[in-house]
Order: structure tokens, then sequence, then C-alpha cells
């Protein structure tokens, strides 16, 4: 698969002047919820309408959609409001149900991608489809799989591709629901610039207090739009109500987004950029420079361990550094996030060294 500026018609075909936005309730609960919503969402900027009809959960015994009959609610909600109807997929026959009803935006959900047999039975029963397919990350941290997921649909046929950043699941507690590494979306937009990238705060944050910091910062690195869980009464939602938002609520946050441009041409802007990215080329160099003097040291510990027959990895010695160096990040503007991801590399590196030592 190749990057097309064709593969941004569908969105541009929207004619918007603000990034899409795809909002409605994690999952369909009745028909009235799902009309009540679609209704308050109408006279918005958001353009398409978004219910889970099938919901995967991780344990058995949790509210997982009710089924087929919710396509006939989103058909209503359609006929009333003229917004395009989106929902997620996760099996052949859910693609099937989805096109009977009609359903104009379908995404393939995070559990699902991380499963390439079940990606190509969707892509399969798809196949030429003109509907719009998105294909959120897979659970785990893997740049291949996301983009596989993506070529199994082209080489169905279906034009109308884009994916949906919604974080990456680990067992370590941070203040995120599934940590957004940035890194992993960034790397995705280099390798495809025209594939429309859409952020779902909702998953990744997990609390609705954060879903306007996270959805900026992704306008901030060009993201095309959003898709923003939205309840008219989050807190006794059948699911997820932690992160949903109100009606009210979306609207105000859409309002708040600041919209970035991708350039500035002016003279000004250019010599300054020039003369701070000069200076982050330096501060570069001279990271680099100190990590190699680092690993230098680490050698030399791990000559010092194999003549003593001394285990690598110690513990103690390990938590002390890292607790110190979160106290120091601190002090210098660092989040704690950042220092551990830094400093687990780090160290990870400084076993390599050891090792080969050890075992030299």
């Amino acid at each position: 698969m190749e990057n097309k500026k064709e593969m941004r018609k569908w969105l541009e075909d929207f004619n918007l002047d603000h990034p899409l936005v795809i909002a409605g309730p994690c999952s369909a609960e009745t028909e009235d919820q799902v009309l009540k919503i679609a209704h308050e969402l109408k006279d918005s900027k958001v353009s398409v309408f978004r219910a889970g009809i099938w919901k995967p959960r991780t344990r058995p015994g949790g509210f997982e959609g009710v089924g087929e009959i919710g396509l006939k609610w989103l058909q209503k909600a359609k006929a009333e409001t003229g917004l395009l109807m989106g929902t997620e997929v996760a099996t052949a026959a859910h693609c099937k149900l989805a096109l009977e009803h009609d359903i104009d935006v379908l995404w393939v959900g995070a559990r699902t991608t991380a499963n390439p047999f079940a990606v190509q039975e969707i892509a399969d029963t798809l196949k030429g489809t003109d509907k719009i397919v998105l294909v959120k990350n897979p659970v785990n941290p893997d740049l291949a799989l996301w983009l596989g997921g993506v070529e199994r649909l082209h080489m169905a046929g279906i034009e109308k591709l884009g994916v949906i950043h919604r974080g990456f699941s680990t067992y370590e507690k941070t203040k995120y629901r599934n940590i957004p590494e940035w890194q992993i979306a960034i790397e995705l937009q280099n390798k495809f610039p025209d594939l429309p990238l859409i952020i779902d705060p909702s998953h990744i944050t997990g609390d609705r207090k954060m879903i306007f910091e996270v959805t900026q910062e992704a306008l901030d690195l060009n993201y095309d739009g959003m898709i923003i869980e939205t309840h008219y009464d989050p807190d006794n939602a059948w699911s997820d109500a932690a992160q949903q938002v109100t009606p009210d609520a979306l609207k105000q946050i859409i309002k708040d987004l600041t919209i970035r441009k991708t350039d500035d041409t002016t003279d000004e802007y250019s010599s300054k950029m020039t003369k701070l990215r000069a200076n982050i080329d330096v501060l570069d160099a001279n990271l680099l420079e100190l990590l190699g003097k680092r690993m230098k040291v680490a050698d030399e510990i791990g000559q010092v361990k194999k003549d003593a027959n001394v285990a690598i990895l110690q513990n103690n010695r390990w938590n002390e550094i890292l607790g110190k160096m979160i106290l120091e990040g601190e002090k210098k503007g660092l989040t704690e996030e950042f220092v551990l991801k830094m400093f687990k590399a780090i160290h990870q590196e400084s076993i390599g060294h050891q090792e080969k030592v050890l075992n030299a």
C-alpha cells in the first residue's frame, strides 16, 4: 500500500472547515436514548453519530450490546436527523447486518485489529464497499499490526479508509486508561500522511475530565478528527460511564479547541525556527554523547560484576535511581511518564551492555 492524495478524498468530501467529529453513546441502550442524543447533536459540528451495537467485554457478565435491533434505531436516527451513522464491527456477521441497515461508517475495534484472521474476514465481507471503514490501533503497541489491518481492507478494494488512535493497553498504572504512545501514531503519519487519522480521547483517557486535553494534543499533531463518546446521562450509562460527556459538554469542547495552521511561511517565523532547531540539534548531539559515556561506565560495571560473579540486575539500586530521577525530572519540568520511559530505555540498554561483558 502506497500513500496517495486520494486517501483523503472521502474526508475532503465532507467540506468541513473544522476537524471531523464523530460522537454518540458508547452503547445504544434504548431507542429513546439513541434518538434523544442524536437530536441533541443534530445542530452541531458532529457529522457522524456513533453508537456501539456489539460491545466486546473483557470479562463475561457485562453488557455486550443490544445487537441487531439497535441498527434499526440508528436507521431511524439517520432519517430524523440527517446525521451519518457509525458503529464498530468485529465479525463478518456484524458487517453483513451493518450493510443491510445502511450504516455509513464502520470501524474495526482494537481487539479485532489484533487478530489478522478476523480482520481478513471483515475485509472479505466488505470487499468493494463504498462505506467509510476505519481501523483502531491494536491493543498492543504494534504499528505493523495496525497498518496490516488497513492493508487487508485496502487489498479488498475498500477506498474510503482511515485510522483511529485509541491508545494502547499497559499493565502499569498511569493517568490514562490506555497510554497514547504518540510516537507510534506519529510514525504512522510519516508513512501515510494522507491516511486520515482520528483521535479517540474517550478510550485513551477513560476520564471525561481529560477529553479536551488529549483532543487538543492530537490536533496540535495534525490529526484529522475526533471520536468522542457522548451521553445525556453519562453517570448512568450502561457502559464506560466515566469517559462519556454530555452533548453540551461536547459542544463546549469543540468550541474551545484551537485549530493550528500546518505551517507559517513568514520570514520572522522561519528565522526563529531555524535558530531554535539549530539549538535542538546541538543539544541532541550532547545527549547522545552523554549516553555513550554512560554506557561505557555500564561496561565497566559489567566487568566488575563478572569478576565478582554477581548478577546483573540489582533491583534496590534500580528503584533508588528511578525514584531519584522522577523527583529531579519534576524540578526540570519533565513529566513522570516521560522520565519513566526514558530511564527504563536507558536501563535496558545498560543491561544489554553488561550482558555482553558477562558473556564475552
